[in-house]
């Protein structure tokens, strides 16, 4: 959960031309790639780009709604904040509150602040705790990736008995969604995934714009809001075309044996050598390849020719 939500957000004109910029700026540092290069860099933007679709997102209009949803389902609300009120992420936290050790609550939600100013007030009034991960040296914090990122790793390292904590139901309902996913990642094209992923997105958009027009009969629709709800019944229709593909009696019958007996969740992540493939500059390659002679990482990297 970010609290407040980001403001700082290009309208679709300033999208258009930043995307313009980019097009023109890649065209001039055009460069020559092998087929296996070109390969390998497309799945890797690929993972990267799909890497929200296995987070389960919930959007609320305000602080407010979600804060009563977090109510209704009993977690505690645990906000990230920097002020003399919060109180450290204790590595070794225990299960009373004796000592004023931390003790991490069964079910908790925790909220991240905006760099700029932190979280909202009304957040802040609302937490049950106000929590900071401590810092060594001059900094006295970090961006908003990186701090989300260290705080819930920090989370697991406290109690490990919050990973995979979840009921079997709940397993079984989340292994459903994810398996139905990737099946049908097998059934589009590549070029398909993204055309489906656009039209989502547009489709998105549309509904964000009617319900502010239901909301506030006066709101001013710019040109290219306009133009999207013009185009809404042709974004979902090749939205349904695109569906239509993905059989559903298919994929209830493939998913099915997985769901009987699911395979057993990865537990070493660390990777073979052979696999260990990085992208590095020919350039960049030369000018370390003292220092990175005989790496494991170098020695399976893909050179990218002038660059």
């Amino acid at each position: 959960m970010i609290d407040p939500p980001d403001v700082d957000i290009l309208n679709d004109n300033d999208m258009e031309e930043e995307t313009s910029k980019q097009t023109q700026k890649e065209k001039q540092q055009q460069i020559t790639r092998t087929p296996q290069e070109i390969e390998q860099r497309r799945l890797h933007h690929l993972f990267a780009r799909n890497a929200t679709e296995w987070l389960t997102v919930r959007d609320f209009e305000t602080s407010e709604e979600c804060v009563a949803e977090v109510r209704k389902l009993g977690y505690q609300l645990w906000v990230t904040d920097l002020s003399q009120e919060a109180e450290p992420l204790d590595m070794n936290p225990t299960s009373t509150s004796s000592n004023n050790a931390l003790v991490i609550p069964e079910k908790v939600a925790l909220v991240m602040g905006t760099e700029a100013v932190g979280a909202s007030q009304y957040i802040l009034q609302q937490a049950d705790k106000r929590v900071y991960l401590p810092l060594r040296g001059f900094a006295d914090s970090l961006n908003l990736s990186v701090a989300t990122a260290l705080i819930i790793h920090h989370l697991f390292v406290m109690d490990p008995s919050l990973i995979g904590a979840m009921s079997e139901e709940e397993r079984q309902s989340l292994r459903k969604i994810w398996y139905v996913k990737l099946t049908q990642q097998r059934l589009l094209s590549a070029s398909q995934k993204k055309t489906r992923n656009r039209l989502m997105g547009h489709i998105k958009k549309c509904r964000s714009i009617y319900e502010r027009i239901q909301k506030d009969p006066n709101y001013q629709i710019f040109p290219g809001e306009q133009k999207k709800l013009d185009e809404w019944s042709n974004y979902q229709r090749q939205l349904e075309e695109l569906d239509s593909i993905i059989d559903p009696v298919k994929v209830e019958a493939a998913i099915q044996e997985w769901l009987d007996n699911p395979p057993e969740p990865l537990t070493d992540l660390r990777r073979a050598d052979t696999h260990r493939v990085c992208f590095v500059g020919k350039n960049t390659k030369q000018m370390h390849k003292d220092h990175w002679k005989d790496m494991v990482a170098t020695s399976h990297s893909v050179s990218i020719p002038g660059a």
